[in-house]
């Protein structure tokens, strides 16, 4: 995709949803990190759902410690994988309070070093907290940037480097959560919904898909890539 066009497509998305947000629900910096963690192999409805309640109670690291690992897995239980994530979210709140005095680091190395925060938590968390110019490549990112054209790589490191030589301004800083959404509800993972997609003359994908044929006496409305 040329510079050209990189520029229209985020653009456009930036004309539909100027000020685009994480889908994540959280109060502070720390249910942030939290909740991204949480996050990881599991949906943000299905993540949101465990933590309204949690949230309610603890709203720092010193309360989820007080909380306990058993505790903070009665409320995360119908995530996937909470047995390890329970344990990581004790440990790096541990680690939160001794070193650093119950603040989450404004810096993407440290967060790295807790546990259970790979680069993407950290990312969301630089981006979403600190307003940095981060792209985390989740599933989504990475499958629209290789199939639109605009950031074509095989790993999610190589992705990651190119959305950050491409993307220009002013749409650094919210590019990751339009690409996010874009693939969340439009170009989906088995068939993108191409009809419908408000950046689909700049994509640079050839399959595009047709809409589908409506059944007789139903009529179809098409939906917004972003609302």
């Amino acid at each position: 995709m040329k510079k050209d066009t990189i520029f229209e497509f985020f653009r456009i998305l930036a004309e539909h949803n100027p000020a685009p947000e994480t889908e994540l629900e959280f109060s502070n910096t720390y249910q942030l990190l939290v909740a991204v963690v949480l996050s990881a192999q599991a949906t943000d409805v299905g993540v949101n759902k465990a933590t309204r309640r949690l949230f309610e109670q603890v709203t720092t690291p010193a309360q989820m410690v007080a909380l306990g690992e058993e505790g903070l897995k009665e409320h995360i239980k119908t995530i996937g994988l909470f047995n390890g994530k329970a344990k990581n979210v004790i440990a790096l709140s541990e680690i939160l309070v001794r070193d650093f005095g119950g603040a989450v680091p404004e810096d993407r190395d440290t967060l790295t070093t807790l546990p259970g925060v790979g680069r993407k938590t950290a990312n969301v968390v630089m981006n979403c907290a600190f307003g940095a110019e981060t792209f985390a490549v989740d599933t989504h990112v990475f499958r629209v940037s290789n199939r639109t054209g605009l950031a074509k790589g095989k790993t999610v490191d190589k992705v990651e480097t190119l959305l950050d030589r491409r993307v220009p301004q002013p749409f650094r800083r919210d590019a990751h959560h339009w690409l996010i959404l874009l693939g969340r509800y439009t170009c989906k993972a088995r068939t993108p919904e191409c009809w419908r997609c408000l950046v689909v003359e700049q994509c640079e994908y050839r399959a595009k898909t047709p809409e589908p044929k409506a059944k007789a006496g139903v009529s179809r409305k098409a939906g917004a890539v972003i609302s």
